[in-house]
């Protein structure tokens, strides 16, 4: 529970004093956008750094030299825990923004910062609006910022299992001409979500799997994209329960 409440803590005084900085980013983004993408980067990596070290979590990341550096990408994890996001966005080479929920969108301060790094919000009750979002992650990959979707779409409470993967995540993919980089997160709800409200020091793993060209598969290949990488996800993620 102390470390529940210490995260918490952290995050409130983080967003708090963090004001002047989004002042400050603002202004830099009227001049450099680029630069305001590496300095956001940098405080929001550095932020969720410091938290995981407070919640004592030992991280073995695995391939993250398989990941293209001369391209936006979309990366494609497992989703079972609320620390997924921060403990792959502090290893995250280049702008990177995460596809989550709308209701996000209500937390000042919050809101801010995730909008600094890109973050697009997806209202799922409405399908307009999520081929609006769809849309503005093609935008955003083609201009070079990579995107983050959890595509089984919410937080898999069963261990060990997967949601149904959702196939319209892959169009991102497809139409921005950029490769899916499949990524299997194991353990991380250990850290928190299995004895909620306590948070308790464990080891997770992460691996990054080859990338995945939609551009270079044929149209069977192509119509399997998300089965592919679904099938990848699987295969480390069972892989890698193993060593722990």
């Amino acid at each position: 529970m102390f470390r529940f409440i210490c995260v918490v803590t952290t995050v409130v005084t983080f967003l708090i004093l963090s004001i002047p900085l989004l002042i400050a980013e603002w202004i830099i983004g009227k001049f450099n956008p680029t630069l305001k993408d590496k300095s956001s980067k940098a405080v929001i990596q550095w932020a969720f750094g410091f938290c995981l070290k407070i919640s004592g979590v030992e991280v073995t990341y695995i391939g993250k030299e398989r990941i293209p550096t001369d391209t936006a990408v979309l990366y494609v994890p497992n989703h079972t825990s609320a620390f997924d996001i921060l403990l792959t966005y502090v290893q995250m080479p280049s702008p990177t923004g995460y596809v989550a929920k709308d209701s996000l969108q209500k937390w000042p301060l919050l809101s801010n910062w995730m909008r600094n790094i890109h973050c697009l919000f997806l209202d799922r009750s409405n399908i307009k609006e999520g081929m609006k979002m769809i849309l503005a992650a093609i935008e955003k990959m083609k201009s070079g910022i990579s995107i983050c979707i959890f595509p089984e779409g919410t937080r898999n409470k069963e261990k060990d299992s997967f949601l149904p993967f959702h196939a319209g995540s892959f169009k991102i993919a497809e139409k921005s001409h950029c490769p899916v980089v499949p990524v299997a997160i194991v353990n991380a709800s250990a850290m928190f979500e299995d004895q909620f409200p306590k948070i308790k020091p464990v080891r997770v793993i992460i691996e990054y799997g080859e990338p995945i060209y939609p551009d270079q598969l044929d149209k069977a290949q192509k119509k399997n994209l998300c089965g592919m990488t679904e099938a990848e996800i699987k295969r480390m993620y069972f892989k890698n329960k193993e060593l722990l």
